[in-house]
């Protein structure tokens, strides 16, 4: 039996690829006068931006897979995958509170936060601790083979937790860029690519661990 479906091998691989595409096409859509380095991503999808369109869709995309991925990651912890399933949620909410073009938006800021704290949070709670008996025939055993000796890497408890540690440094260290450095687009970048790369790794630890996807 295999722990993880194809199709969720397929989400996870294109959820990266959606956001680094939807925002090097976006920006190049604004124009010259967009910086990477300083503007946050959220402007390109802000209402009048030059690639709205692209970076909306690729945001509505990107929270499908997210959810996608949850739905079919079998082996990692019920309470993990509800978590990354409302972060998904909460990227194609993006869509209908938009930054905007200019200012702050109280909504947006929400959105915005309650996404990637249950990005940085599915980690830790996707872990599954212990290791499954010689002859484990329960729903944790089949999930692994009836002999599974631990669970798949992505979900051990050192592995979840330091990317969560990651996660959250990045989260302080966008802060910082926003409020003082000015460079809040290189810190926004790192950071959402980090979250939205991690559920490969997990699934890639899976399909590592069982042979290959359903």
């Amino acid at each position: 039996m295999r722990s993880v479906p194809w199709w969720v091998l397929l989400s996870s691989v294109s959820a990266p690829i959606l956001l680094v595409g939807g925002w090097a096409i976006s920006a190049e859509l604004q124009g010259p006068d967009y910086d990477p380095a300083s503007a946050t991503i959220s402007i390109l999808a802000s209402d009048g931006a030059g690639g709205y369109w692209v970076m909306t869709s690729a945001l509505l995309a990107l929270g499908a897979c997210h959810v996608i991925t949850a739905c079919g990651l079998r082996p990692a912890a019920p309470s993990g995958r509800t978590a990354l399933a409302g972060g998904g949620l909460s990227a194609m909410l993006l869509a209908l509170v938009p930054a905007p073009s200019s200012g702050g938006s109280f909504a947006h800021g929400v959105v915005v936060s309650v996404g990637f704290s249950l990005l940085a949070v599915w980690p830790v709670l996707a872990v599954r601790r212990g290791a499954a008996g010689p002859r484990d025939f329960s729903a944790r055993g089949a999930a692994y083979g009836t002999r599974a000796a631990a669970p798949p890497w992505g979900l051990r408890p050192v592995p979840s937790a330091t990317a969560a540690a990651v996660m959250w440094l990045g989260g302080a260290w966008f802060l910082l860029a926003l409020f003082v450095l000015d460079t809040a687009g290189a810190a926004e970048r790192v950071l959402t690519f980090a979250q939205s790369f991690w559920p490969l790794v997990v699934v890639l630890s899976c399909v590592r661990d069982t042979g290959g996807p359903a």
